[in-house]
């Protein structure tokens, strides 16, 4: 984490700015970049910064700070990096000021991004706080699994709001957010899956993005590995940040270390609940959620989260596609079995199949994808 020292953010390089997008996880980072890619193939004169990472930068974004090296994860986490994110705050504040984009698009991350909507409201600066700057919203909070009341605040300071799971339209329907199903990013056309099914393949042990995530999970995936005892491991690292993290845990010679780029072929897969499960997921390769969070997050959780499952795909088919083992269940004789039975069991590969084939129907794209809605709220930019 960088110290929380005063700093400042760089001005626009094209003499002024359209567009700022602020993505602060690796997932809101990819996906922005995919909307992004689609908006400057119709519009290539759009002038776009971002507080995100590399992907919004290699998309064509000037990138203002990389917010996803900073990305934590947890009540404690996030107290433990008050200060570094109190400064982050006010400086962006500061930027959206004196340049004034056009448009502020959030990606996600709502604990930073929706305050961030607040204040723009509150300082006058926004379109509904009486402003020029239009606020539209892209990928929603997770409202239908807890803080099901910001959606009423989210209403009075958001322009528009485009969710990836077309459930989430009704969750808003008592409001006056526009809110649109563009579908899921992983199922456009253009899509590139990092993962493929290979029941000859090896192991994928994905514990996450977030370093402090990574350091409880991934103890867990490689004892339930060794126990299992057969064929190879692949782990696929997003940064050289958590790379460090994965060597700490002086993983055998038969697991080997992949940077994120080239496809990756695999028989199983033990994941974190993140991103990287529903690339899987809709790659049809049978394995199961993994989890550990800091026990004091963890009770909190317990106590406002009101959801059966933690992987979104188990909640959009409404069964467990991938079992999940959480905190303590996360044991090496239960993930060995599992990583066994995805292995060895064929009724389980075929349920696995059938399942992904369901899910790719649900998120299906519809004819207006996110790159048309983000241009629709640019129109007179």
């Amino acid at each position: 984490m960088k110290p929380a020292l005063p700093f400042h953010l760089p001005p626009p390089r094209a003499g002024g700015v359209d567009l700022l997008i602020i993505a602060g996880e690796h997932s809101g980072d990819q996906h922005a970049a995919a909307m992004l890619r689609g908006a400057l193939a119709q519009r290539p004169g759009l002038r776009v910064a971002a507080l995100g990472g590399p992907e919004l930068a290699a998309a064509g974004a000037q990138l203002l700070h990389d917010l996803t090296a900073s990305s934590v994860v947890g009540l404690v986490e996030v107290l433990k990096n008050y200060p570094f994110f109190r400064a982050l705050f006010h400086e962006t504040l500061r930027w959206i000021d004196e340049h004034r984009p056009a448009a502020v698009c959030f990606i996600d991350y709502p604990g930073f991004n929706l305050r961030l909507a607040a204040e723009l409201h509150a300082r006058g600066l926004s379109v509904k706080g009486g402003g020029g700057i239009k606020t539209p919203f892209y990928i929603s909070p997770q409202i239908w699994a807890w803080k099901g009341r910001r959606r009423f605040t989210m209403a009075q300071h958001l322009d528009a709001l485009a969710v990836i799971f077309p459930f989430e339209v009704e969750c808003y329907a008592d409001t006056s957010l526009p809110v649109e199903f563009v579908g899921h990013p992983f199922v456009a056309a253009d899509y590139v899956a990092p993962v493929r099914y290979d029941a000859g393949g090896p192991v994928l042990l994905l514990p996450g993005s977030r370093r402090q995530a990574v350091a409880r999970i991934f103890p867990a995936m490689l004892a339930g590995f060794r126990a299992f005892g057969e064929r190879e491991a692949v782990v696929i690292f997003p940064s050289e940040e958590i790379a460090t993290v994965l060597r700490a845990a002086h993983p055998p010679a038969n697991v080997r270390l992949q940077a994120a780029g080239a496809p990756v072929a695999a028989s199983a897969v033990l994941t974190s609940s993140g991103t990287m499960s529903m690339h899987c997921a809709l790659a049809g390769i049978p394995g199961a959620i993994v989890y550990r969070a800091n026990p004091l997050t963890y009770l909190l959780g317990r106590a406002l989260v009101r959801v059966p499952f933690l992987g979104i795909a188990n909640l959009l088919l409404g069964e467990p596609m991938y079992p999940e083992f959480i905190q303590g269940a996360a044991t090496e004789k239960n993930l060995s079995r599992e990583l066994a039975v995805c292995v060895r069991d064929a009724a389980r590969r075929d349920k696995t199949a059938e399942q992904a084939a369901r899910l790719r129907k649900i998120l299906q794209q519809p004819a207006i994808g996110a790159a048309d809605w983000l241009l629709r709220q640019l129109v007179g930019v």
